[in-house]
């Protein structure tokens, strides 16, 4: 790290590469790469993801509505590995012109229908299917305003802690100390709400706990940027913990971590779902090759 204070340029031009191990996907312009068409499977919801929080968050909603008995609800989910660039294909690019994982698009009607952005995502599926996001104003409201409460906070825990911490080329005092402030006083707002709520939103579980969960459940559980929770002393977080381990607990939220998961254990792999069955036959254990 140069000890040369950064003075900025008058007008900002793309002239290296940026963003740590990132860097190879960021560009400063949005629209497609290259022409690639997305694949269609037989289900009227066909999901475009990676098993990252934001696309973890989906997967849980489908898997959740599938165990209620929402047949409808079934899905294929195609695995995008924005590491490669997949989101900058033409045919991704038309179902989310912001290239971000993850994106659906709803068959069961004669003209399809894209939904971006995850939060967008949940609250369509949840409108669809009636089911957990509730009907009395007073409670739609405090669900919906947990629900974006995540999508504005998470930014701060991803793309600031998350980044400067775990994958910036250089570790800087500065924006770490910032961020980790941050991410500590967002564990703070869950850990109070928490103990006065068995949920997020209230006494039932709907969309904000399954869209907070994978970003901040799995930071507490020490599955996010390697050993952020020990820096972050998480387990101080007694209410945030409790909720974690219960979100956790169900069948649904587990089945969905492993869509599109391409990390850790191959067992808890699915990269791509198509059906049910495929949890138990597709996962990369049972796919990789004899050694």
């Amino acid at each position: 790290m140069s000890d040369t204070e950064y003075v900025p340029p008058q007008v900002w031009t793309w002239n290296k590469a940026s963003g740590g191990r990132f860097a190879n996907i960021n560009r400063p312009i949005a629209g497609p790469t290259h022409d690639k068409a997305l694949p269609v499977g037989e289900h009227p919801l066909q999901l475009y993801s990676l098993g990252t929080p934001n696309g973890v968050k989906v997967t849980v909603m489908l898997e959740e509505l599938l165990a209620l008995g929402k047949t409808g609800a079934e899905y294929d989910a195609w695995l995008i590995r924005i590491g490669e660039g997949d989101q900058f294909g033409s045919g991704f690019v038309d179902v989310n012109p912001n290239s971000k994982i993850p994106a659906l698009l709803d068959r069961s009607n004669a003209t399809p229908v894209r939904v971006f952005e995850s939060g967008a995502i949940l609250l369509y599926l949840a409108e669809k299917f009636g089911a957990f996001v509730p009907t009395d104003p007073a409670a739609r409201a405090e669900c919906l305003s947990w629900l974006f409460w995540q999508m504005g906070s998470a930014p701060y825990l991803g793309g600031g802690f998350g980044h400067f911490y775990a994958y910036a080329p250089t570790k800087q005092e500065y924006p770490i100390d910032r961020f980790a402030m941050e991410v500590k006083r967002q564990l703070d707002v869950l850990d109070r709400r928490l103990g006065e709520s068995e949920f997020i939103a209230g006494p039932d579980y709907t969309i904000a706990d399954m869209a907070i969960w994978p970003w901040y459940g799995g930071l507490v559980k020490g599955w996010s940027y390697g050993e952020a929770a020990t820096f972050l002393d998480a387990q101080s977080y007694k209410n945030v913990n409790r909720w974690a381990d219960q979100i956790h607990a169900r069948p649904a939220v587990q089945r969905g971590r492993m869509v599109n998961r391409v990390q850790g254990d191959p067992a808890m792999q699915l990269h791509e779902r198509h059906n049910a069955s495929d949890f138990e036959t597709k996962t990369q254990d049972k796919l990789a090759p004899a050694s």
